[in-house]
């Protein structure tokens, strides 16, 4: 990571039209407004519906002094099943909407973003909106955090401490797009009149980029917008006031539902029983603690869908299947049928797609464990036998035999060992790290890193007890 990079979020600090203080400050859950609107009232006010048992409180986490969760929703009474919680009607959303009239300098600039980072095209939306004196939806706007802590405002050596490749590539990535996309907007807006400057002429740095983008993707929903003529939808990103502060669940209490209605766009109802004092919780999806970081700055501990990002490589391969004891040379040389298969899988040809992963709810992907029970076998007619979908499989048992999937069970294991090995820590060290007084943000990096850590241990002993059954000569299913 370049200097600069590493000095972004230490620059924010600075007084500065539109900024986002440093993600060190996110223990203190203070608001763009000091004195925000009442954002219930507001939604209320504008046709919504807000439950009567529902406020607005601090939420504290279970450990002592810890930081906080921030500010979210609580039921104030008993609140039954099946009940309406909040309802918005069409226009209290915020959406990226190009308008008749509206200056187009916000949509030549939203078309420079990449749909990966979709998060900043209706983040620069959010960006007009901040700075526009008296905006309808500032009583929204002026609850927002003034910080998020997402990685990508992390000090440079917290970045470091994050320790796994593939998000630090991530971090990088979001970074060099803000620092470019700040030149590129500075550019666009060099010569614009003040009457048509999408930000009231106000400054826009890679800052409020990269706090306009973590607002967006820590809360925005993708929802049914515009009708396509054949009568599908379009899925809009849009922002949703009071229902954004619903905290994440697995087994949440509350769910969304879009409304077919040309008054109500959209919906919160209780999905059980929810008692006084219970926090709102909405399931924000089956993610890995990689989008729960990068996106809404916060680890999900014992993630049951989080899982390590290996690249599908010949040479990682070899060497796992070697300290495995089961080298083949068909991973560096596979036989014209085994490629045909790995072609299939989409880990062989151009635009093969080389990312695979270990963990989850899967254990491994269905792709990495065909690949290698065909790689690890030599026996064509007896891989013809069976379909991919049951080479994909975990829990068909063995179908190449035992000793084929002791092979590539132990295979597997070992490439959690080579994985294990590239973060310089181990757990126990992380742990006391832990014990001492650290910043919010290197406690962040740190309880990510364990996690990822644990996933591959469990991984590993998931895979060692299949082993030894397959030595018993028990049936293996998957958990």
């Amino acid at each position: 990571m370049s200097t600069k990079m590493m000095l972004m979020a230490s620059s924010l600090t600075h007084a500065r039209p539109i900024a986002c203080a440093a993600a060190s400050a996110f223990i203190n859950p203070s608001r763009l407004a000091s004195q925000p609107p009442d954002l219930i009232k507001w939604v209320r006010r504008e046709g919504g519906f807000v439950h009567h048992s529902i406020k607005i409180a601090y939420l504290e986490e279970d450990k002592p002094n810890g930081p906080g969760l921030g500010l979210g929703l609580v039921a104030t009474d008993d609140i039954p099943k099946g009940s309406d919680l909040i309802t918005l009607p069409d226009h209290i959303p915020l959406r990226f909407d190009a308008k008749d009239g509206e200056p187009s300098t916000l949509i030549d600039l939203a078309r420079h973003i990449p749909e990966e980072l979709w998060a900043m095209k209706l983040g620069v939306r959010l960006l007009q909106e901040r700075a526009i004196r008296g905006s309808f939806w500032w009583p929204y706007i002026g609850n927002l955090p003034e910080t998020y802590s997402v990685p990508i405002f992390f000090p440079g050596e917290d970045i470091k401490n994050l320790q796994y490749a593939p998000l630090l590539h991530q971090v990088n990535k979001r970074c060099r797009f803000l620092l470019e996309f700040e030149k590129l907007v500075k550019n666009e807006l060099e010569t614009i009149k003040l009457d048509d400057h999408p930000f009231g002429g106000k400054n826009i740095d890679a800052s409020a980029l990269g706090w306009a983008m973590s607002a967006v993707s820590s809360r925005a929903f993708r929802l049914h917008g515009k009708k396509h003529p054949d009568g599908t939808h379009i899925d809009t990103p849009m922002m949703l006031p009071l229902i954004d502060m619903c905290n994440h669940s697995f087994a949440p209490n509350a769910e969304i539902v879009q409304e077919n209605n040309e008054n109500v766009l959209v919906k919160v109802i209780a999905g059980a029983e929810i008692k006084r004092d219970d926090q709102l919780e909405l399931n924000y999806g089956r993610l890995n603690n990689d989008f729960f970081l990068m996106d809404y700055g916060f680890v999900v501990p014992s993630n049951p869908y989080d899982c390590i990002e290996l690249k599908y490589d010949s040479g990682l391969l070899e060497a796992a299947s070697m300290a495995a004891g089961v080298s083949t040379p068909n991973f560096s040389s596979p036989l014209p049928w085994q490629q045909q298969i790995l072609l299939r899988l989409n880990l062989h040809g151009e635009n093969s797609d080389l990312k695979v992963r270990i963990g989850g709810s899967e254990l491994v992907e269905d792709r990495l464990l065909a690949a290698l029970r065909v790689l690890l076998s030599n026996d064509k007619e007896a891989v013809e036998k069976h379909n991919l979908d049951t080479l994909k499989s975990i829990a068909s048992g063995p179908p190449l035999g035992p000793s084929n999937e002791a092979a590539v069970f132990r295979t597997i294991i070992a490439l959690c060992m080579i994985a294990l090995s590239h973060f310089p820590t181990k757990i126990m060290e992380d742990e006391s790290v832990l014990e001492k007084t650290v910043s919010s943000t290197a406690e962040l990096a740190v309880r990510y890193r364990i996690q990822k850590k644990s996933l591959i241990i469990d991984a590993m002993r998931d895979f060692t007890r299949r082993v030894k059954l397959l030595s018993e000569k028990e049936p293996v299913s998957a958990q």
